[in-house]
């Protein structure tokens, strides 16, 4: 697992989403957004789209850390299925399930 802190100084938070996706997916990482509406900004899902790629992004931006780590543990093989699936997709990663939501 990479985080954004450790590639782009603080957290990322000045960094726009295009460059910390297409820094991931030049890589070989799959993206995970906290927010969903990523997916719905041109600029933002451009790197999926050119890549083929998948994201993933959360269903609620308020889970505290042990939270969203619980569900993307508990997600973990559907997740895996989704990634060989390919794309472009994005997914939410929800309590109970992933949920294809792109395109």
């Amino acid at each position: 697992m990479h985080r954004i802190g450790d590639v782009f100084p603080g957290d990322g938070q000045d960094v726009p989403d295009e460059e910390w996706i297409a820094h991931g997916l030049d890589r070989s990482w799959v993206p995970l957004s906290k927010d969903g509406r990523i997916k719905t900004r041109d600029l933002g899902i451009r790197p999926v789209l050119e890549r083929e790629a998948v994201l993933f992004h959360l269903d609620n931006q308020q889970l505290r850390s042990i939270e969203m780590v619980e569900r993307l543990v508990a997600r973990r093989d559907a997740i895996h299925r989704a990634v060989e699936k390919g794309g472009p997709a994005a997914y939410a990663v929800r309590h109970d399930r992933i949920e294809h939501t792109w395109p």
